[in-house]
């Protein structure tokens, strides 16, 4: 196995193209799929983004706050700017796996792993986050609901990386919340998870909701159903159990060893209903 550590974009895209390349983050998805399948590597070559400066930093224009791919999950919750400007997002960060591999992952490989179960991934949709794509061709950019398509499944076409997640200010929404359920108390891979961004009037009614569910389908899920329910309401139980049922009837989870679809499909509703006590 090859490894190369580019230091510009031009070099990587060279390097991307040699036979068998990868892209190499964090590592920490990528080293488990390869360990799986120990002596099937062949002449694979693995593509570092570490050194390269374009792929890191975190910055504010106009409101978006573009974060590089390369910037670990530690480093964005150590980020000022982060913190106060994308509360929902670093709130999922600070449960995503251990010390360790928040200090390895970074945001770019939680995207590109495009798990539907990824802890980022609930409060990007939530926050009608984009991706920068960047290619020897130039950049590009759409909504990250278009980019992952399925689980392990994104829109990067070959040569090209995800350089960047552009992730506009949810200014006015006055309750940023996310949870998720796990089999255990900490280091757990969601059973279920749900980013919710709700703006209020003075009254308390709800001028605009977005909620976002994470291991319930094949990708996150948004729920528009649920979201207009809630609408024009103050957040009771009363008017939360209308919009519960509709989540339960979006979602479209399956059972594997860590829960049933049933118990999925449950709890996407519950955790909706727990927006009551924070109201």
């Amino acid at each position: 196995m090859n490894v190369r550590l580019p230091v510009t974009l031009a070099e990587l895209f060279a390097a991307l193209e040699e036979p068998g390349a990868r892209v190499l983050a964090g590592g920490t998805d990528l080293l488990v799929q390869l360990r799986s399948r120990a002596g099937a590597h062949g002449s694979q070559t693995l593509v570092g983004l570490e050194r390269i400066r374009e792929l890191q930093g975190i910055t504010a224009t106009d409101g978006v706050i573009r974060i590089g791919a390369a910037e670990t999950h530690a480093s964005i919750l150590e980020n000022r700017l982060a913190r106060s400007r994308l509360p929902l997002l670093t709130a999922a960060l600070a449960e995503l796996g251990g010390p360790a591999i928040r200090n390895m992952g970074t945001i770019g490989g939680n995207a590109c792993t495009a798990s539907p179960a990824g802890d980022s991934l609930p409060p990007l949709y939530a926050l009608e986050a984009e991706v920068e794509l960047a290619s020897r061709q130039g950049l590009r950019r759409m909504a990250i609901s278009g980019f992952i398509q399925g689980p392990g499944r994104t829109s990067l076409e070959r040569g090209e990386i995800l350089s960047a997640l552009l992730v506009p200010q949810a200014k006015g929404f006055d309750l940023h919340h996310f949870e998720k359920v796990g089999r255990r108390s900490a280091l757990a891979i969601a059973v279920v998870s749900l980013a919710a961004l709700i703006r209020r009037d003075p009254s308390g009614r709800v001028l605009e909701a977005r909620l976002a569910l994470g291991s319930v389908g094949p990708t996150v899920l948004r729920c528009p159903e649920a979201e207009n329910l809630l609408t024009g309401r103050r957040l009771t139980l009363a008017s939360l159990k209308p919009a519960a049922a509709a989540l339960r009837r979006a979602v479209t989870p399956i059972d594997d060893v860590r829960a049933t679809a049933a118990y999925r499909r449950q709890v996407a509703g519950n955790l909706l209903l727990r927006l009551a006590v924070l109201a």
